[in-house]
């Protein structure tokens, strides 16, 4: 089976967008039953030296629908952070992410492919291929700013687990 660039990235990043999408609307139906503000989790975070739940959030659709831009382009840039925002807006922010990857066409993320990509991180300057950027880079950032935002609701008591943060898997 050959595996495509459009196979490592867009059902990817599906796959676990939409199950973050769905583990937000846990946590906004339990807050609904607790009579408590799903906002209050909006900066939460696992330790006081790690970034708040918003933050996780935004990166979830930074290394995905930018990270593809980034391929498509070359240049990893994406959008300036917005900041605290309302949980309904960060809710409505992943569910512009499962639009906006949904819509890309197979053909041409695969017309990407071995594209050079660099990036420069503070001092350093990285060079990848669009294959090494998504594989080292894009996929590893996004399941951890993914895993943090469910580990941040999970802790603050929404009944979720693993298989909410796994989402819907991709059999045969």
């Amino acid at each position: 089976m050959t595996v495509t660039l459009y196979d490592l990235s867009v059902p990817t990043f599906l796959q676990t967008t939409r199950a973050v999408g769905d583990v937000l609307d846990k946590a906004r139906a339990h807050c609904a039953g607790k009579r408590a503000d799903p906002d209050d989790f909006v900066n939460a975070s696992l330790h006081d030296d790690m970034a708040p739940f918003h933050f996780q959030i935004e990166c979830v659709t930074h290394h995905s629908v930018s990270a593809l831009e980034a391929v498509r382009t070359g240049v990893f840039d994406p959008p300036a952070l917005v900041g605290e925002m309302p949980f309904a807006e960060l809710r409505g922010m992943i569910a512009q992410a499962e639009k906006t990857l949904a819509a890309y066409d197979r053909e041409e993320v695969n017309g990407w492919s071995g594209k050079d990509l660099d990036l420069r991180i503070g001092p350093r300057d990285l060079a990848f291929t669009s294959e090494t950027f998504l594989l080292s880079f894009a996929l590893p950032n996004f399941y951890f700013h993914a895993v943090t935002a469910y580990d941040i609701l999970r802790v603050r008591g929404v009944p979720i687990g693993k298989r909410d943060y796994e989402g819907r898997l991709r059999t045969r």
